[in-house]
């Protein structure tokens, strides 16, 4: 099959694209079968591409500006699937505000017709020390 680098290089796309707000590149690294999930911090579960396409077109109509430094924790390939645990730490630019964010990540991956797609992203908020 694969390693846990050719993981990882879909994984990198998938934030090269994020990073650019490019919703067409972000929909070459996501899986279209029925089944993929995507929770974004404090939101409800998003089930089906078009679902999670259009939240992502939300996301970044609304950002002037995204940075994001992926730090990996883990990764792990188990035949046909693969995850990636990360802390991603992001800055946004929308509208009249910057935001800092520090978020605790899991992306899941699945092996189809030679590639490895997205099949669920969660995304859990970190809490930052008074």
């Amino acid at each position: 099959m694969t390693t846990a680098q050719d993981v990882l290089a879909t994984n990198q796309a998938f934030y090269q694209a994020f990073e650019r707000l490019d919703i067409d590149a972000l929909s070459l690294v996501w899986s279209k079968a029925p089944k993929v999930t995507c929770i974004h911090p404090g939101r409800s579960a998003l089930r089906g591409w078009e679902q999670i396409r259009f939240s992502w077109d939300q996301i970044f109509r609304n950002t002037k500006q995204l940075e994001v430094a992926a730090d990996v924790i883990a990764t792990e390939v188990i035949g046909n699937v693969a995850y990636v645990v990360l802390v991603e730490n992001l800055v946004q630019v929308v509208p009249e505000r910057r935001m800092e964010v520090q978020t605790m990540v899991t992306n899941i991956f699945e092996y189809e017709d030679g590639n490895w797609f997205l099949v669920h992203r969660h995304t859990s908020p970190m809490m930052q020390a008074a």
